[in-house]
């Protein structure tokens, strides 16, 4: 035991980060989790499938250490080309740090399609997340954890990423297993994604939510032009469609829909934004290698 007083000792401990992928299959919490231990919105949530397109990276930083998580696509069956790409996106980030966070739906069980991702897991840096635990008494919890013990894991966390039970004592658990290591961002960094992505995104977040379920995967945006002015910057945003029918859905009747995602995404920018919302058509893009890659993917 050290001799010098608490408040020496802890100072003269070596600082201690690292890199943490959240893995999983779509839609169990993710972005949610990501969002709520960073105590600040870095990556868009919705119901739908992909809605995650991207290693979206989030960093939390404390005096002792820092944690740069990253948020990786739901990993599923591909369909197209852009399943496929997001597939090797999160693989490709669930193979390159230090723990893997692979996060199960506590509702749906651990089944088949989980398993088959976990078999691709190293458990010597795994920790298992449990998540939406909200509205469940200790014996289905209880159910569920046996039902992942056999991973052997170095830990089990039930969370809920909704409500935020849960989330401390992961963030306490990733933390004290981190190796000693430097400051990878700045102190006061929260994520890596530039704002021109971010503003693209909010607008696909809004889209997801007020558009039709056959939509989604044939949305992508991007900011095409950003001009800054005195009351503030002009941002246009490319909303990209599959076929010409569905343009008619995104913009909605007399433009009401197009119109509501303005108002929802400038609500989550500074003020004075002003948003060009431009749709467009680019027929199957998403089974297109050379139009996926162009968007970024």
């Amino acid at each position: 035991m050290s001799d010098l007083p608490t408040d020496v000792a802890a100072d003269v401990q070596p600082f201690r980060s690292g890199f943490v992928a959240l893995f999983g299959r779509p839609n169990v919490g993710k972005s949610t989790l990501l969002n709520k231990m960073l105590g600040q919105k870095v990556s868009i949530t919705s119901d739908k499938p992909q809605t995650t397109r991207h290693q979206v990276r989030g960093v939390r930083t404390t005096a002792a250490w820092q944690i740069v998580f990253v948020d990786t696509p739901g990993v599923g069956k591909p369909r197209s080309e852009l399943g496929r790409k997001l597939n090797a996106t999160a693989r490709e980030a669930s193979g390159d740090v230090d723990l893997v966070c692979f996060v199960v739906d506590a509702r749906t069980g651990y089944g088949r399609g989980d398993a088959f991702l976990a078999a691709q897991l190293d458990p010597s840096r795994l920790i298992v997340v449990l998540n939406k635990i909200d509205g469940m008494d200790r014996e289905h919890i209880g159910r569920q954890l046996a039902a992942v013990a056999p991973l052997d894991a170095l830990a089990y966390v039930p969370l809920s990423a909704r409500t935020g039970r849960g989330v401390p004592e992961l963030v306490e658990e990733v933390a004290s297993r981190l190796p000693e290591g430097p400051h990878w961002y700045p102190s006061e960094q929260i994520s890596d994604r530039p704002e021109p992505w971010w503003v693209a995104e909010l607008v696909r977040e809004q889209l997801l939510r007020m558009t039709r379920d056959e939509l989604p995967h044939s949305i992508a945006t991007r900011v095409t032009n950003w001009e800054e002015t005195p009351k503030g910057p002009i941002i246009r945003v490319e909303i990209l469609v599959e076929r010409e029918s569905q343009k008619g859905i995104v913009i909605g009747k007399g433009g009401e829909v197009l119109k509501q995602v303005g108002i929802k995404s400038r609500r989550q920018m500074p003020p004075g934004t002003f948003l060009d919302l431009q749709v467009s058509v680019e027929k199957n893009w998403h089974h297109d290698a050379d139009a996926v890659v162009d968007l970024g993917y």
